[in-house]
Parts: structure tokens; C-alpha cells; sequence
């Protein structure tokens, strides 16, 4: 639409509003019929009470409150229309005003800011300055136009002449970067969330040529990844540019240069053009005597509040803007939030910050919001429910408070409002005591609430701790419980998306196939059932048992096919990408990382140990896990856990460099390109131009790391470029690795190209529980097999392979609840040592 086209359109809209000034109440959404209405009603002087467009209930209750003369929303089938309510006015409105805003998100609260016109032109004019909007931009209206920050985009860009790519898609949807890059968008603008739906759809990867500035508000950005995008863009030829800012001040009161982002990510900046900073006295903040309250003075400053109608008539009761927050000016000049004057709580007679409590928590890798709730600190933290009574210690022992006086709920996602902002009542209704809640019922897994239970039985985790926003690796899940998972869903619910377990639990509903709640024919009330999607098994789930089954019967021997410990590998390092490297907090993904290694190696060496010490035939070695280093020969038996011995050794390294944020971020930015460098590090070792290698050759480590590295470049392989590249390097590099064993090697080549290419098989039910017990089991039926068929092969080696699988299947079922309480017990250790220094982190001055 051009300039000339909504020039028209905004004109007839003005001239139905008619002369005589209205409150209009308008349903905001980024669509061009309300955008119409909006600039048809601050042209013609008709204030506008601006609220969610999505929400109801907010509807109701601020036509309820104001009275509006003319609302202006689309109706169910997605009309729009103006209901002129009545001719005039039934309120008094000052000359001045010119728009509503709430503050407090969806909640249809009738407290609004009263905006001027000069308010809104001046912060336009301000923010298009600073940012160096011009004509040929065009922005993404990545946020609702209720929020200021939202509504900011849209005026600024419009001030300017600019583009603006009207759309209500969400970040996290393909299809608005498709969008954007047709459109050529050169603007995108997000609160803290949307950063981190970028890092879920792989921005840091995306090619897009247009893109001129990025910008965030909305809440405080956590300085690392401030840093961590500021040098994005620096290297892909865009800008960020950090705004702080507040809906009383029209959105924008600081912004941070983009050239100081990266060296200042804990600053707010210098404030915009036209407005000024000053420092109020703030008595016993608790941060310094350099620190004091925020107070912002410029043309874009509030009139004042509005409570009630009668409030609609009053001129400007506000000068200048006293923000809230406790700030410092840097020696730099830049200005430094460091507290919230108002959300202090007073608890037990101590004065506590939440916002404090919030930064320290982010220091151990703990992500929450903290609200004050009469005699307690409400806490709602990303986490498990095993981890609330150590938060709960961590918290009290931070703050000086008793452990009943701290409240903490831990969930999948923390509750935020419709403009992404922290919802601190709903942390407080969250954490607040409810009757103890029965369990969900066992039977009905298609429902969210069976949904909810099958999660929170396969992952071990609290019924409370799953909602509808889990995600099954959100909630910590690996590639040991995956199997089970992605089964126990594929019968409930019929085909699942090869990305399921990245998906919320209420996306996953919505996938089930009619008539999947049993294998019967007929429904409850004895009627044919609709026809079911025929099943199929996810190609990682069959090379493990296929896979395990070969290897075990090969050794026996029932049949010779080996090469399959070789594939795992592979599909060890697939694995590895899926849940591991996910888009997580830095610390969580460590957490998760050294806790699978932990399910790996532990029941690996307590039954090593056993066989070392009960056999004789290992050298100790073997019990530690270090034959591979030590090299003891030739003897085929001191080689029997070569594989475990790879495995961890390589998740070990691995964890010990993604333990460097540097490199974390580097992965995160280049999810195909660092996994495709390390298979060619990798065939240094398989080549042995270092001759490292061990004298069985094709077992050590260094040979075969490039296989993981294989399989973890397959699971960030994108394209069929991608794929392909990975399919001829395999096929290139794996001749020659078993010596003249065409067949091994053709095994490899054919299992890990099927991993590379082919998501799916064909498979059946009671095949598909077959394979899942199998898989899910294959690491321990490895690990025991080696001392059960020898029992059994001479004479009867068919029997030999099953009792082989069945032991294993047992010793899985036994390893993995030891150790999941022993990692239970090993974090709440870390988590009373981590509490002992958040504690003296804290100052005496909140103490008192």
C-alpha cells in the first residue's frame, strides 16, 4: 500500500469519526484496517484508547470502565467495524489528549497514561533520529501495537516516510521470515523473549541481506548476550541498538550506541535526543551513595494518569517522568540500572530487591522472576521440581530470610505477558499454596492433561512442573528416555514431526490422530473408528537396535555383520546435536550435558568393575575407562569397551569446550559449520597423520571421532547440498578403515547415509515397542553382553543373543533409576555449595 493509498484510506475514516471529538476505543492488531483507524482518529484529535486485540475480556473491561463513545474491532469472522456507540462525546476530553495506554499488559486494569499529541510526535521524531530511520527502511511489526514499544515502530517508522511490514506472525514462525525477506525488511524490534525464539529458529544462521538494525527493549537483556548479538551483527553487517524505556515516557527514554554495545552491555546508555537524566536521593537502596532514582524529563513525558472517565478531562499533572529504578551514571557517562525502587518488598521486617534476587539467580545459571507477596518473596524459576527446596535454600540464604518465607515454583517457561514482558502476578498466583493436587489420569494420553502425565512419568519429573508450554527437551530430556517418549507419542497420537521434541506439549494435541486410543476397530460407543496413519519408526531409534542386536550376535557368533558399533557412533553424535546442543541458557546446556555423561559413565564403570575384578581377563585400566589411552595391545577382550571409552571421552571434551562461552556461541552461530570442521580435525585421527592411533587401529577414539562429528553435522544438515557433502565425504573416507572388509564397511556407509537422508521407516506397532525397548536399552546390553553369551554360545548361541539382550534390558531398567537419584543428590550438593557464595554476594546494608 502506498503512502497516497492510506492517506485516502485514513481520510474517509476521519471523515466518518466526524468533527465533534469521541474517545475511541480500538482493538489494536497489525493489520492495515486498525492502522487505518488509529492514524484516521489522531489525525481528526478523537483520543484513542488503545488495548489487546486479542483478549475479550480486556474489551469488556475497559469499555465497561470508559465508556467509549466509538469502538472500532473486527468481530469473529474477522470483519471490521466501527460501532458508533453515540453522534457526541460522552465525556468531558482535553484538548491535549490523545492516547490511552495501559501498563499492565492483558489484565484490563483501568489505570492508563494519558499521551499528548506533542507527546507522540516528539518521541516519533526522537526515536527515527537516533535509530536514522529513513524512507528506504522497512520494519517488521514483530510486537502487538497496545505496547508502547510495539506502537514506537510504527510511528517512528511512518515519521520517516519509511515501510512497514504489517503482520501478527510470530518470529518463531517460518513463514514471517519469509515475509520479511520478500519485503526486504531492513527493521526488527524485540523484547527479552523474542531473543530467545531467535535462538530456537537458528536466527544467528539466517542470510538476510536487507537487514539494517536490530533493536531490544521490554526488559533487561542479559550483558552476555547482549555482547553475543552486538557481535553478531558487527559480522553480519547490522546494528543493535538496547533501549530502555517506559510507556509513561510515550516508549523510549536511553538508548545504548551500537558501537559501545558489545564493550557496555550492562549499560542502559544516554538518553534520546530531547530528554535528560537526573539521580534523586533514594535513602537505603542498598546499592551506594552514587546510586539513586532514575527521574527522565522531555517532551515525550506522560500528562499523567487516568483512573476513571472523569480523569479524561484533566491537563498535564505530570512534569517530569520518576521512574522506579535505581540507576548510576557511569564514569563513561553512561547510565547503569541497578535496582527497582518500587518493586522492593519489605518481608519479615527485611528490605529485599527483587530484581537483585533475579540478577544473582542469572549468576548460577538459574533464570526466575521474584515478586513480593505480603510476608514472602514469590519465586518462579526455570527448572525441574527437584530443584525447588534447593532454590528455596539458595533464595533464603541470599537474602537472609527464613526458608518458609521464600516461595518457589519451578516451570518449563515463566510466565510473561502478552508483550513478553514478566508477568509478576501470575508469579505470585503461581507460587502461592493450592490443595494438594490429585495425579493425572493414566488412562487418556491424547488429552493435554495425559499428555502432561506421560511426560512427567517417562522424564521423572513433578506432575506441577509439566504444562502445556513443556517442551520434552526443556524438561531435560536425552537420547536415553527419548526413545520411550517418541514411542509411547507415536501410538497416542499417530506420525510425529521429526521435531517433536522440541515442540510444546499443546502443539503435540493438536497432531493426534482420530481413533488412536486403541487398536480396537471400533470406537466407544461400538462405531468403526476412522482409518490409522500407518506407523513408522525415526531411523536413529532403528540403527540402535538393529544396530545393538548385530553387534551382540556377531560376537557370538549367531551370523558375522559387523560394523555397527561404527554407526552408533555416528548416531551417538546425532544424538548429541538433538539434545544437547539445543537452544538453552549457556549454563542449562552444561547441566544437561555433564548430567548425560554422568548416566554414561557411572553404570559403565561400576560394571566394568565388576568384570575386571570377577573375570580377570581386563586390566584395570578397563575399570577406569582409560584401555583406549594406555593401550594395552592386541588382546581383543581389553578392547571390549573401546566404544564407551569413545563415547565419554568424547562428550568430555566437548563439555569442557562448550564450557567456554566463546565457543558456545560460536556453535550457536555456525550450527552447520563447526560440526563440519570437526569431522575434518576428525580425519586427521581416522588418516593417523599424527600416529596417534592405538594398535587396534579402527577402535581408538582419535579414528573414530569423525564419525560423531558425521553424525552431529547430519543433525544440523539443512539443505541437500548439506546433506549431500556429508554422503560423499562418507563415502570417500570410510574405505580402508577396516583393512579388506568391504562388507563392514559397506555396513557403515549404508546405515549412516540412511541417518543422513531418510528421517523415517515404514515400521509397525509391536515392531516399533519391540525396537524402542531395544534402543533405549542398547548402551547396557554393550556393556553386560560380553560376559553373559560366553555362558551360553557353545552350546546353544541363538539363546545366547536373547538372554545377551534380556540382561541388558534389566541392568537398564536398574542403572537408570541409581543414577538418576544419584545425579538428584550430586546437584543438590552444587546447589548449597552455589547458595554459601550467592550469600555473600549480598551486601549487610539489606540486612538490616
Amino acid at each position: 500500500m502506498s503512502y497516497r493509498t492510506l492517506a485516502q484510506r485514513v481520510a474517509a475514516t476521519a471523515e466518518r469519526l466526524g468533527p465533534v471529538r469521541r474517545l475511541v476505543l480500538l482493538a489494536g492488531a497489525n493489520r492495515p484496517d486498525a492502522l487505518v483507524v488509529h492514524l484516521a482518529a489522531l489525525a481528526s484529535g478523537h483520543p484513542v484508547l488503545l488495548v489487546p486485540g486479542d483478549s475479550d475480556s480486556t474489551i469488556d473491561a475497559l469499555t465497561a470502565a470508559y465508556d467509549p463513545d466509538v469502538v472500532a474491532r473486527a468481530d469473529r469472522r474477522g470483519v471490521w467495524s466501527l460501532d458508533e456507540r453515540r453522534r457526541g462525546s460522552a465525556h468531558t476530553l482535553h484538548p491535549d489528549l490523545a492516547l490511552l495506554l495501559s501498563t499492565s499488559g492483558s489484565t484490563g486494569s483501568p489505570k492508563l497514561v494519558r499521551l499528548s499529541h506533542e507527546n507522540v510526535q516528539a518521541n516519533a521524531e526522537s526515536i527515527a533520529t537516533y535509530l536514522g530511520i529513513s524512507d528506504t527502511d522497512r520494519a517488521a511489526t514483530t510486537l502487538p501495537p497496545h505496547y508502547c514499544y510495539g506502537l514506537s515502530v510504527i510511528h517512528s517508522h511512518l515519521v520517516r516516510g519509511a515501510g512497514l511490514i504489517l503482520t501478527d506472525r510470530s518470529v518463531s514462525d517460518p513463514a514471517f521470515w519469509e515475509e520479511f525477506r520478500t519485503a526486504r525488511g531492513t527493521s526488527l524490534a524485540g523484547v527479552p523473549y523474542t531473543f530467545d525464539l531467535l535462538d530456537r529458529v537458528g536466527f544467528a544462521r539466517m542470510d538476510l541481506p536487507h537487514l539494517l538494525r536490530v533493536t531490544q527493549a521490554g526488559g533487561r537483556l542479559a550483558p552476555e548476550r547482549v555482547a553475543r548479538y552486538a557481535e553478531l551483527g558487527r559480522r553480519s553487517g547490522w546494528e543493535l541498538f538496547v533501549m530502555y524505556g517506559q510507556t509513561e515516557a510515550t516508549a523510549r527514554m536511553a538508548y545504548l550506541p551500537p558501537h559501545l554495545a558489545a564493550k557496555r552491555p550492562e549499560a542502559v546508555g544516554v538518553p534520546i535526543p530531547g530528554g535528560s537524566f537526573r539521580l534523586a536521593p533514594a535513602e537505603g537502596n542498598g546499592h551506594g551513595p552514587e546510586t539513586g532514582e532514575l527521574v527522565y524529563s522531555g517532551p515525550n513525558v506522560m500528562l499523567g494518569y487516568a483512573e476513571t472517565p472523569a480523569d479524561l478531562a484533566l491537563g498535564r499533572t505530570v512534569r517530569e517522568l520518576h521512574t522506579g529504578d535505581l540507576a548510576r551514571r557511569a564514569p563513561d557517562g553512561l547510565y547503569e540500572i541497578v535496582g527497582r525502587r518500587s518493586r522492593f518488598a519489605k518481608i519479615l521486617g527485611l528490605r529485599i530487591d527483587p530484581q537483585r534476587v533475579e540478577t544473582l539467580l542469572e549468576e548460577h545459571g538459574v533464570t526466575a522472576y521474584c515478586s513480593g507477596d505480603g510476608d514472602a518473596l514469590a519465586v518462579a524459576a526455570v527448572g525441574s521440581g527437584e530443584d525447588e527446596a534447593q532454590l528455596r535454600r539458595l533464595v533464603a540464604e541470599g537474602c537472609g530470610l527464613p526458608a518458609r518465607a521464600v516461595r518457589v515454583r519451578a516451570l518449563a517457561e515463566l510466565p510473561r505477558l502478552a508483550t513478553g514482558k514478566p508477568d509478576y502476578e501470575a508469579v505470585r498466583r503461581l507460587t502461592r499454596p493450592v490443595p494438594e493436587e490429585r495425579p493425572f489420569p493414566a488412562g487418556n494420553v491424547r488429552d493435554l492433561r495425559g499428555l502432561r502425565a506421560l511426560y512427567a512419568e517417562i522424564l521423572d519429573r513433578p506432575a506441577a512442573t509439566v504444562t502445556e508450554d513443556s517442551t520434552f527437551v526443556g524438561l531435560g530430556g536425552d537420547s536415553l528416555c527419548y526413545v520411550e517418549m517418541s514411542l509411547r507419542l507415536e501410538e497416542a497420537l499417530g506420525v510425529l514431526p521429526t521435531d517433536w521434541h522440541t515442540r510444546p506439549i499443546r502443539e503435540l494435541r493438536s497432531l493426534a490422530t482420530p481413533g488412536r486410543e486403541a487398536d480396537s476397530p471400533v470406537g466407544p460407543d461400538r462405531s468403526p473408528r476412522p482409518p490409522q496413519r500407518p506407523r513408522s519408526l525415526e531411523t536413529g531409534i532403528a540403527l540402535r537396535a538393529i544396530g545393538i542386536v548385530l553387534i551382540v550376535g556377531s560376537h557370538i557368533p549367531v551370523f558375522s555383520l559387523q560394523g555397527s558399533a561404527h554407526v552408533l557412533i555416528g548416531v551417538a553424535g546425532f544424538n548429541f546435536a538433538r539434545f544437547h546442543l539445543t537452544a538453552a541458557a549457556h549454563r542449562e546446556r552444561l547441566r544437561h550435558l555433564w548430567r548425560s555423561i554422568a548416566r554414561i559413565a557411572v553404570p559403565s564403570v561400576v560394571w566394568i568393575t565388576g568384570a575386571v575384578v570377577l573375570t580377570g581377563l581386563y586390566d584395570p585400566a578397563n575399570a577406569l575407562l582409560l584401555n583406549s589411552l594406555l593401550d594395552q595391545g592386541t588382546e581383543r577382550h581389553e578392547w571390549h569397551y573401546w566404544f564407551v571409552e569413545a563415547l565419554v571421552y568424547f562428550l568430555l571434551v566437548l563439555g569442557v569446550l562448550m564450557a567456554v562461552p566463546l565457543l558456545d556461541r560460536l556453535e550457536r552461530r555456525h550450527a552447520f559449520g563447526v560440526p563440519l570442521t570437526l569431522v575434518a580435525i576428525g580425519l586427521i585421527g581416522r588418516y593417523d597423520l599424527l600416529e596417534l592411533a592405538p594398535a587396534r587401529f579402527h577402535l581408538g577414539p582419535a579414528v573414530v571421532f569423525w564419525l560423531f562429528a558425521l553424525g552431529w553435522a547430519a543433525a544440523r544438515a539443512t539443505s541437500v547440498r548439506q546433506r549431500a557433502l556429508l554422503t560423499a565425504t562418507l563415502a570417500l573416507t570410510t574405505p580402508g578403515l577396516f583393512g579388506d572388509q568391504p562388507l563392514r564397511t559397506a555396513l557403515v556407509v549404508t546405515g549412516l547415509s540412511l541417518l543422513i537422508w531418510v528421517p523415517t521407516l515404514p515400521s509397525l506397532g509391536p515392531l516399533n515397542r519391540v525396537a524402542g525397548v531395544l534402543a533405549s536399552s542398547s548402551l547396557y546390553i554393550y556393556l553386560t553382553h560380553f560376559q553373559v553369551y560366553p555362558l551360553l554360545r557353545d552350546d546353544f548361541p541363538v539363546l545366547a543373543l536373547f538372554a545377551s539382550l534380556a540382561i541388558g534390558i534389566g541392568y537398564a531398567t536398574l542403572a537408570t533409576r541409581v543414577v538418576r537419584r544419584l545425579s538428584r543428590k550430586w546437584l543438590g550438593r552444587g546447589l548449597q555449595t552455589q547458595g554459601s557464595g550467592l550469600r555473600l554476594r549480598i551486601p549487610n546494608s539489606t540486612r538490616k
